[in-house]
């Protein structure tokens, strides 16, 4: 486990992008869900396409590239998948009115807890692709080919549709506010993200939040957090039933996993919900691997790796067994898996890389898989002095768009002509940087002298991020880094 992991940009299609290629954002030039990196920035090889060409049978089962135009209508099918990628059936009913409201009518709720048997199917897309998933296991077993097998799940993507037995574990009275549920004094307009997608949601709607600071009432807050945490258990479930099968097939010893996201999501931290934003809450993703003989001891003969733990019947207090706090971020996934599964590791891009199909913007972190080896010193080190912003320590980099300097309706998700500033932000152990500098999308160029506005969190003292110290600290150096 890796507890500080950073995607390239909180929203799907880029940060999918990014990790799937192992470039940034700048390189894919993908900032929104309406171009194909092939024919906007370059031809570059995937991190599934590299292992198809390197003898694996790929499959791709639900959400991995994000559909549509960012990944060619195809999922980026046939450069990266053997077969053509799954997609669960009901999936085209994820924004159908399936929520039942007090009333008893349906509505396109956010928080939607709903009765399996009752939905279109009598399935969700999850349970779909675990279906799928383990069907294709089973086929890898009899054909037994090297294979690369992707699937993604959409929970807790919103609406937060789940089975409602989920709810049960997290009862109502129990779940708290955010720990800094009020929009910071000190932060620039610029970076706050209004949450739009979530204001058109009918529960939503019905409230009549103002734009774009209103905040949601309480009761209704805690409700939203509630459904997260149980959709989250539901999308563990499943998870747990897929690993589970690669037990039952015996391929367990010979299979590396790994577990990660796209993005993280506010849940009314600094006065926010969703994405859209340079907070750790939205760049800050789980990032687990399981390595046969690497992570853990091989289990002997016919003992379980993955028991699956039921939910319902379970304390769960369950640790992984080793945890880095290394700074990463998921442009390493790459080279990481291919150094993993014995593939010669990508080379490292050069500058401009447009050109060059076969290179990564990240570094493999197998140094650090050996947890324990890691000094508690090293851990603490941070960046809170100007002379030791210097050193070598680790730092990962985020970036957000916006179309202007205050909350627009299309902050959150502006188009590429519409980008007018790009955020850049730098997070190590001790702090996160980040400036808000003018863009052009014409170009795609973004010019560091014209600095919109700044924000530096020193993580010791202000681990949630609420007191923006950028106007009454020297951050040159800071700076310098982040250019470099």
């Amino acid at each position: 486990l890796f507890g500080r992991v950073s995607p390239q940009q909180a929203v799907c299609a880029p940060s999918r992008v990014s990790f799937l290629t192992g470039r940034r954002p700048d390189t894919t030039r993908l900032y929104d869900f309406y171009s194909y990196w092939r024919v906007h920035a370059g031809n570059y090889s995937t991190m599934p396409q590299y292992f198809k060409e390197n003898g694996y049978v790929t499959l791709s089962v639900g959400k991995v590239f994000h559909p549509g135009v960012s990944s060619n209508y195809s999922d980026d099918y046939p450069y990266s998948w053997s077969i053509p990628p799954f997609h669960p059936s009901s999936e085209k009913h994820e924004n159908d009115k399936t929520c039942r409201g007090k009333d008893g009518k349906l509505y396109a709720n956010l928080v939607c807890p709903v009765d399996v048997s009752e939905m279109p199917g009598g399935t969700l897309p999850d349970i779909q692709s675990t279906e799928e998933a383990i069907r294709l296991l089973n086929v890898m077993k009899t054909s037994k080919p090297k294979f690369f097998l992707a699937v993604g799940y959409h929970k807790p993507h919103i609406p937060l549709r789940y089975p409602q037995e989920f709810l049960k574990l997290y009862p109502l009275e129990n779940i708290p506010l955010a720990p800094d549920p009020w929009v910071p004094e000190k932060l620039p307009s610029v970076a706050y993200n209004p949450w739009t997608d979530i204001r058109q949601r009918d529960d939503v709607e019905a409230l009549n939040v103002s734009f774009p600071y209103g905040p949601l009432p309480d009761d209704f807050q805690r409700q939203i957090r509630q459904s997260y945490y149980a959709a989250v258990s539901y999308l563990d479930s499943q998870v747990g039933l897929l690993l589970n099968a690669l037990d039952d097939v015996g391929l367990s010893n010979s299979t590396i996993v790994v577990f990660t996201a796209d993005h993280g999501w506010s849940l009314g931290e600094h006065g926010e919900w969703a994405k859209y934003s340079n907070f750790d809450v939205a760049t800050r993703v789980p990032l687990m691997f399981y390595v046969p003989g690497m992570t853990g001891s091989s289990a002997s003969q016919g003992k379980r790796v993955f028991p699956y733990i039921d939910p319902f019947s379970h304390v769960l207090g369950l640790v992984p067994q080793g945890q880095s706090k290394k700074v990463v971020e998921l442009v390493s996934l790459f080279p990481t898996l291919a150094e993993l599964a014995g593939l010669r590791v990508p080379p490292t891009c050069p500058e401009t890389s447009f050109h060059v199909a076969l290179c990564t913007e990240g570094k493999s972190i197998v140094q650090y898989f050996n947890a324990s080896e890691e000094k508690v010193e090293e851990e603490k080190n941070g960046c809170d002095d100007a002379y030791r912003c210097f050193n070598e320590e680790p730092v990962a980099f985020s970036q957000y768009p916006r179309p202007a300097d205050t909350p627009q309706w299309n902050s959150d998700k502006p188009k590429l002509k519409d980008i007018r500033i790009m955020g850049y932000s730098m997070r190590a152990v001790g702090y996160r940087y980040t400036v808000w500098v003018q863009f052009n999308p014409n170009n795609f160029s973004a010019d560091f002298e014209d600095v919109h506005a700044g924000e530096l969190y020193m993580m010791e003292t202000d681990p949630n991020q609420d007191d923006n110290i950028y106007n009454n600290t020297s951050h040159g150096c800071f700076f310098k880094k982040m250019l470099g």
